[in-house]
């Protein structure tokens, strides 16, 4: 049977469509969002960025592990924010871009301002003293740079007393109350997941993260694809020796020793350097938690020994554990650490630049275990141990 609309079913449709181009005409800001392009990311997983029509939306999708949600935020271009109407609801937050300052939560975060020289939009940090940098220190001593105590507990005082633009937020479960009362008082808080990524370049990759919040993506592709490359040519130059010392990493704490997973970003970095890392093959991204018998019956003849945690002498490492002398890299003084590296105030430099720098991490590495390669460089974080 062949069914007809009825005459009701046209009327209804034409005003339906009537009322449509009115609403549109009236509303014009409230239009469906088209999708026009997305931010180019060739290793980050954690974050995307959408233009949709004029705004971009920026998605957290890995601030945590095993997070449960993810989190949107609508970046609006200050030239157009008075003509744009947006439903907060529908946002996790609504930043107006470029930001004109901020607040940043990590010392890793610290980098990508200053590569993207927006560092003098920093205005507050939890815990300066950490910070290494030597031209956001000068800005701390000269006052610029307000102290906000300490990340798990942030002065909300003091920081809704400066109002920045939007807080950069660090966390392991979004359990943080603080963060709860900055966002009530209509500061955006945006939780930057850097360290969840599971490769160096990835990892890296976030300053475009912070590209979009100050509207320079561009300068932040260039400032990334020169990393990527230098990380690329020293990983090759590695790759042209045969022999591969054998790696020893971590240290105990308490009763546990901790070392990298097979496949967590250190692991990489260590097979990108071609070595041979006794614990490659295990399959975790985070790290391993094994017991010293355990580590001495396979390393115990290891080559070199790197990042023994936060010792900074073969002394302090012999009297926190006097079995740590049974390693052969112990005996032979190949132990080789970045906690010597730090600022004036103490911070160490690698737990700040080392996340954003892969490249000068790699070529340490290198230069460690291949010494007779990139003869003119110098280590810029590991040291060996005094």
């Amino acid at each position: 049977m062949k069914i007809t609309p009825s005459r009701n079913v046209y009327i209804i449709a034409f005003l339906l469509i009537l009322l449509s181009c009115k609403k549109n005409k009236d509303t014009e800001s409230s239009l469906p969002i088209l999708e026009t392009s997305t931010l180019d990311l060739k290793y980050a997983k954690g974050f995307t960025v959408k233009e949709e029509g004029n705004i971009k939306i920026l998605s957290i999708i890995n601030p945590w592990p095993d997070v449960d949600k993810t989190y949107r935020y609508a970046l609006v271009d200050r030239k157009l924010s008075s003509k744009i109407t947006l439903m907060r609801d529908e946002y996790d937050g609504i930043i107006i871009t470029p930001v004109n300052s901020i607040v940043v939560t990590s010392t890793t975060h610290i980098p990508a301002l200053e590569l993207l020289n927006v560092e003098d939009k920093l205005i507050g940090f939890p815990g300066t003293d950490y910070i290494s940098s030597k031209n956001t220190r000068t800005r701390i001593d000269n006052n610029e740079i307000r102290e906000l105590g300490k990340n798990e507990g942030i002065n909300t005082e003091v920081l809704l007393s400066i109002q920045p633009d939007v807080v950069i937020g660090f966390g392991v479960d979004g359990t943080n109350k603080t963060f709860n009362t900055i966002e009530k008082a209509n500061i955006p808080v945006v939780y930057n997941g850097d360290w969840t990524e599971g490769s160096p370049l990835a990892k890296a990759e976030w300053i475009k993260f912070f590209g979009a919040l100050f509207n320079k993506s561009d300068l932040a592709n260039s400032v990334f694809n020169t990393i990527e490359k230098d990380y690329n040519v020293a990983k090759q130059i590695a790759a042209q020796v045969s022999k591969k010392p054998t790696i020893l990493s971590g240290a105990m704490y308490k009763d546990v020793w901790h070392l990298p997973n097979g496949k967590s970003a250190e692991a990489q970095l260590l097979n990108d350097a071609n070595t041979n890392y006794l614990w490659r093959d295990t399959e975790g991204v985070g790290s391993l938690a094994l017991n010293f018998e355990n580590v001495l019956e396979k390393a115990q003849s290891a080559d070199l020994w790197l990042s023994p945690s936060y010792y900074t002498s073969l002394d302090a490492l012999e009297k926190a554990n006097p079995h740590y002398t049974k390693f052969e890299a112990f005996k032979n003084k190949k132990i080789y650490s970045f906690s010597m590296t730090t600022g004036i105030t103490g911070g160490v430099l690698y737990y700040e630049l080392g996340m954003a720098r892969p490249d000068l991490v790699l070529k340490d590495i290198i230069k460690i275990c291949h010494p007779e390669l990139l003869k003119d460089y110098t280590t810029y974080f590991f040291k060996p141990l005094p």
